[in-house]
């Protein structure tokens, strides 16, 4: 089954602007390497939102919530999906989202097989 990766994130274009150059790169430098990941599978629409487990890393732990995250988001960053079969496996890919860590949360939910 494969599965989307939405990405929500309560940094905004401003606080982003503040980070240095090298800051800013890194961040970019590690969405773009999730993006290229081979477990990923392009996009695709998802299930409904009781089908979510939430995914967020706080003081270096990844943290798992079933459901759609609690606290909305200002605005949703990107999807991606991934062909991982394991909830372990997904749970990693999500948790190395930069959003996951800070500050916001990445919902993982299986997609719609057609």
């Amino acid at each position: 089954m494969t599965y989307l990766l939405q990405i929500y994130t309560s940094t905004r274009a401003a606080d982003y602007e503040a980070l240095s150059a090298d800051e800013q790169k890194a961040i970019t430098d590690e969405y773009m390497a999730n993006r290229t990941d081979a477990r990923n599978a392009g996009r695709t629409p998802a299930q409904g939102p009781e089908t979510a487990t939430t995914v967020r890393v706080q003081d270096g732990s990844t943290l798992t919530t079933d459901g759609r995250s609690p606290r909305p988001r200002r605005w949703s960053a990107a999807t991606t999906c991934s062909r991982r079969t394991t909830s372990t496996r997904r749970f990693e890919l999500a948790a190395r989202i930069p959003a996951a860590r800070m500050g916001g949360a990445i919902e993982v939910r299986p997609v719609v097989e057609r």
